[in-house]
């Protein structure tokens, strides 16, 4: 099947509310709410900010919902470029959804713990905000493991947008370059107690900003370079 601009805007919409909701969920209300070294200031923030936080559950299950249909809507676009690679880019990208779907089920999970009556019999303030943040920190271990696909299924999609010719070679080579990066942030994060801190955690997550943010811009605002019927 010929790839056309009407496919390739759809996956930059999809790729756009990904993106968006992604670092709504994953970046702004974590940073807002969450100090990893205080439970009990934690605790607090979330319920002073409940909606915020709940926000963030709803945003979270959005962005992989989008995870879905991307690389379904790509591998449409791109298909005819590589089966093989189309195919492992699908895969590697799906693998990640049902990991990252139960990092959310353990935000809500804090909700009930916080709010059920049976909860707040049971356990101290101190015991509910440690089972509370054992279940942040769950989460976000299970969203370190999801950064693997994240990053795999970016070398598979790169290569696909540098081979195209109807999609720019620099983004493609920014998403393979992406890959790395996020392989690079789970060892780091999981071998380095202090990685979040260093020049490396600042930078190596560049490549792939430039390749996600860009070829969703370039697939909403451009398209696709439009393909010639060949002359008789």
């Amino acid at each position: 099947m010929e790839p056309t601009k009407r496919t390739a805007r759809i996956a930059g919409i999809f790729y756009l509310i990904l993106i968006l909701s992604g670092m709504f969920s994953l970046l702004y209300v974590p940073s807002e709410l969450i100090v990893w070294e205080d439970s009990v200031t934690t605790i607090e923030n979330i319920k002073a900010s409940e909606n915020l936080f709940r926000l963030g559950v709803l945003s979270g299950l959005l962005c992989f919902t989008c995870f879905i249909f991307l690389p379904l809507t790509l591998y449409k676009l791109l298909g005819t470029v590589n089966t093989a690679h189309a195919m492992a880019m699908v895969i590697l990208a799906l693998v990640s959804v049902p990991i990252s779907y139960i990092s959310i089920a353990y935000q809500v999970d804090v909700l009930t713990l916080i709010y059920d009556s049976g909860s707040l019999e049971a356990f101290t303030s101190d015991e509910l905000g440690a089972k509370a943040m054992l279940l942040l920190k769950s989460s976000n271990n299970r969203s370190l493991v999801a950064h693997i696909f994240w990053g795999l299924w970016l070398f598979p999609f790169g290569y696909l947008v540098y081979n195209s010719g109807f999609l720019p070679k620099f983004l493609g080579i920014m998403l393979m370059l992406g890959c790395f990066g996020y392989l690079i942030d789970f060892l780091g994060f999981f071998l380095c107690e202090d990685y979040g801190e260093t020049r490396v955690a600042s930078l190596v997550g560049l490549p792939a900003a430039i390749g996600e943010i860009g070829i969703c811009l370039w697939l909403l605002i451009i398209g696709i370079k439009e393909f010639k019927a060949p002359q008789d």
